[in-house]
């Protein structure tokens, strides 16, 4: 169960920095105000917050880990929200990464 938690937690804190993210690009980019910058940046903070939940403690691991889910994520938000198509090599970079979440993340380790 704990890699199931983890992984929810990888998807809630990506859902959080790369929506934070978006909002702030469109309050300042696209010019939809500091209302929309402003929720960006309680969505990043909220982001900071579900790291801390993830059930290993290491800090250097979590956050490599989750690089690679945020670039998976990245890749997603912007096929479904801003209509992107992918390549073969977004993809294949994205699956990359995500094979680098699983090595440091749940790769058994002895005690």
């Amino acid at each position: 169960m704990p890699i199931v938690k983890s992984l929810v937690l990888f998807v809630l804190a990506a859902l959080a920095e790369i929506g934070g993210a978006w909002l702030v690009w469109q309050g300042v980019r696209e010019h939809r105000g500091l209302l929309w910058a402003g929720a960006g940046v309680i969505a990043l903070g909220l982001y900071g917050f579900v790291a801390t939940l993830q059930p290993d403690a290491n800090f250097g691991r979590i956050l490599a880990a989750y690089g690679g889910v945020f670039v998976a994520g990245s890749l997603a938000w912007g096929m479904v929200v801003d209509g992107f198509r992918p390549d073969r090599y977004d993809v294949a970079g994205a699956l990359i990464c995500l094979v680098g979440v699983a090595v440091i993340m749940y790769a058994p380790r002895s005690a």
